[in-house]
């Protein structure tokens, strides 16, 4: 039982296992302005929030098989801004669709047919069809090896469509918002079955042991 060791697999096998492992994910669907001008769209699983103070986002960014970047990587590294779209149910099918590998100059919202919105704070268009989007800045890239880069973002702004937050509470009707999850290969999963666990204090805790409480 001495489990398995990383750095006797190959490259493809850990990430076979670390997807299969690690789910669900959220997903980014990552809008970006190339040269042209026109919009670039990218789906990203290796993707999370990790501060609210400053608010920051970070993306795993992988190059292309001949190691140079892909248009994502290449277009905040030019401007330093994008736009992280949340993906639900509605809007999974054309996110997979913004995962065909379109020559570059193409864009992928053109392609999928996506309606944009002006973002306020960064010069990237928003989708008009994303239940949020979070208007980001780049704070730092950092490079791990010649294919991967992990990107810290900063969010400046959060849209929502309407219904989805009451603005009186700050809260974020889940049932509306109906997300999906990425888990590995061609699955995918819908995030309706819910339960909630109570987070106690330690005294709490203490008090339902010793009343001999499960």
């Amino acid at each position: 039982m001495s489990g398995i060791a990383f750095n006797e697999l190959d490259p493809h096998t850990r990430y076979k296992l670390l997807c299969g492992v690690v789910v669900p994910r959220p997903i980014a669907l990552v809008t970006t302005l190339d040269e042209n001008g026109k919009v670039n769209a990218a789906p990203f699983s290796f993707f999370n929030v990790f501060s609210e103070d400053p608010p920051l986002v970070v993306l795993g960014l992988q190059h292309k098989a001949d190691l140079s970047p892909k248009d994502t990587t290449r277009n905040i590294r030019r401007s330093g801004q994008f736009v992280v779209h949340m993906v639900d149910e509605a809007l999974a099918a054309a996110m997979n669709e913004c995962a065909v590998d379109f020559p570059a100059g193409s864009s992928e919202v053109e392609a999928a047919g996506l309606a944009t919105l002006p973002s306020i704070d960064v010069a990237v268009p928003r989708l008009a069809a994303a239940p949020f989007a979070l208007e980001c800045r780049q704070q730092v890239a950092l490079a791990f090896g010649p294919g991967r880069e992990l990107l810290v973002g900063e969010v400046l702004r959060l849209h929502a469509r309407d219904g989805l937050i009451d603005h009186a509470r700050m809260h974020v009707d889940f049932d509306a918002y109906r997300p999906i999850g990425r888990l590995f290969g061609n699955l995918y999963a819908n995030q309706r079955d819910t339960f909630a666990l109570t987070r106690e204090s330690h005294a709490q805790w203490l008090a339902r042991v010793e009343n001999g409480d499960q």
